[in-house]
């Protein structure tokens, strides 16, 4: 069986991403032979290093070890990681692990860049592209990802819980300027103008009737009563057969009655069941509106229950309603719980229990410890400590392993990565190679 490279030199502690290139070094452009698929180089260009590279795995250089007996180790170190082993006999090896995707020098990721994460592709072929990509969404140098990026997707692009024009981001966007009403201008560049936009249906002199099919089908509130096409009597009691017959199959599908908000079913097929459906959450049906307004997890007793009372998968502190509340008391409260501060961002538990534990976790990646005069002395997750160059160069040359994670300096991907250290590692011991 064929030993990797890396793990037969475990001894010198070699993993992909530290290597000695021989005297002429590889052919340019391969990426095709025992040692250039384990040299963590990206020899042929193509943005994929070493075994990440189909030339190497459909060449028989990438299997796994299998060893006699498994040690069980925790499989989380540099080392533990580029070796071929499943250490922790958990069905996952080296990258495939998520323990290890966390360790940027292993360059198990191809997504951590604006660029990689903003070109509307799946880099590194694991189903996510862009900012669906966790790499990406936790990427220490990341930005394109905190903002809302399509204001008319229906997507919370920068997962912040604000959709679209929910979203303070899109404030500016055309779809979410609103209509104007009486100036006969598409104001939201939507295609509609005036009483003929959905934003204008029931208002001023764009106000009529409920009480035709099309009025009773277009999604406005005609009438200005509060009321949206089937949901308004004048359409469900409506003794037009055509509205009846409408009126009845779309409400015995939709997710618009208390009901159908409450019964634990996606009853409108569109991913979304109950109270995390806006059709139940922004109904302007009282009953159901104040319904899942009390099951609402905003609240400082709702946010330390340990329950996940709104039932959309997140509980507590790992809610973004809980730890982007108005309630300065919750805020507050998340803020001292979550994994946020050197000591818990280093003690290999996961303080928050949200499944991450340390640098994995988000709410680390930006935590710096200071001294008295507030100047930064270290940080769990980087080694580049600083907002400005020379602060960055100054941690990424004083020889010292700044962020404890057994990489020191130019050997620890963050000095190469962090955009105000362009070229700073080139020519310098390290130098890392990651796509």
């Amino acid at each position: 069986m064929r030993l990797s490279w890396c793990y037969l030199l475990i001894a010198s502690l070699c993993w992909p991403g530290c290597y000695t290139v021989p005297e002429g070094g590889p052919p340019a452009g391969y990426e095709n032979d025992e040692y250039t698929c384990q040299d963590g180089r990206d020899n042929d260009r193509d943005g994929r290093v070493d075994c990440f590279d189909t030339d190497c795995l459909m060449r028989g250089f990438c299997g796994e070890q299998l060893p006699i007996i498994p040690d069980g180790r925790r499989e989380d170190t540099a080392e533990l990681c580029s070796d071929g082993i499943d250490n922790d006999d958990n069905g996952q090896f080296d990258c495939g692990d998520r323990k290890c995707q966390s360790i940027m020098e292993l360059c198990c990721s191809a997504e951590f860049t604006n660029e990689t994460c903003s070109d509307g592709i799946d880099n590194d072929d694991n189903g996510f592209g862009d900012c669906r990509d966790f790499a990406c969404r936790s990427g220490v140098f990341v930005t394109v990802c905190e903002e809302e990026q399509d204001c008319d997707d229906d997507d919370d692009n920068d997962l912040d819980g604000a959709t679209d024009c929910d979203d303070e981001d899109c404030a500016g966007a055309p779809s979410c300027r609103g209509e104007i009403c009486t100036d006969g201008v598409d104001n939201d560049d939507d295609g509609d103008i005036d009483c003929r936009d959905t934003e204008c249906i029931g208002i001023g002199t764009c106000m009529a009737e409920e009480n035709t099919l099309e009025r009773c089908q277009d999604g406005g509130d005609n009438d200005g009563n509060g009321f949206i096409d089937c949901m308004d009597f004048g359409c469900s009691m409506s003794t037009d057969p055509a509205i009846l017959a409408y009126c009845m199959s779309t409400m015995g599908g939709e997710e618009a009655t208390l009901d159908a908000c409450m019964n634990g079913i996606d009853d409108d097929g569109n991913g979304f069941v109950d109270c995390n459906d806006f059709s139940c959450s922004m109904s302007m049906v009282q009953a159901v509106f104040e319904y899942c307004a009390g099951l609402a997890e905003n609240t400082l007793e709702k946010c330390m229950n340990g329950i996940d009372d709104d039932g959309n998968g997140f509980i507590d502190c790992n809610d973004y309603s809980c730890s982007r509340a108005d309630d300065p008391a919750v805020v507050t409260y998340c803020s001292e719980s979550l994994e946020a501060d050197f000591a818990k961002c280093t003690n290999g538990a996961d303080d928050d229990g949200n499944g991450y534990a340390d640098c994995a976790d988000y709410s680390c990646q930006n935590v710096v410890e200071t001294n008295a005069a507030g100047q930064a002395i270290r940080s769990p997750c980087q080694e580049s400590i600083g907002d400005d160059r020379a602060a960055a160069e100054a941690f990424c040359s004083d020889g010292e392993d700044n962020d404890l994670d057994g990489f020191v300096d130019c050997d620890d991907w963050d000095c190469n990565w962090n955009p105000i250290l362009i070229g700073f590692c080139e020519g310098r011991a390290g130098g890392l190679v990651c796509g």
